[in-house]
């Protein structure tokens, strides 16, 4: 069985959408989670994959978001 991975990540002034490796497309609002949303879009766009893929990681921020809890939140 696959682990679902993220494979790509950008931004609106108001949400974040996701594209996974099986297909799906997610936007979520950045109200959940403020340190996306209080961000510069410079910050917002220095990111990396993390757990081979199942993680995001925000340096500059300290934000981790896994597509398990993306997910969840849905």
């Amino acid at each position: 069985m696959s682990v679902t991975s993220f494979s790509s990540v950008k931004f609106t002034d108001d949400a974040m959408q996701v594209t996974l490796s099986d297909g799906r497309e997610i936007s979520v609002p950045l109200e959940w989670f403020p340190r996306l949303r209080q961000a510069t879009p410079a910050q917002r766009a220095h990111w990396r994959l993390i757990a081979n893929g199942i993680g995001l990681h925000w340096p500059d921020l300290d934000e981790d978001i896994s597509v398990e809890g993306l997910l969840r939140t849905r």
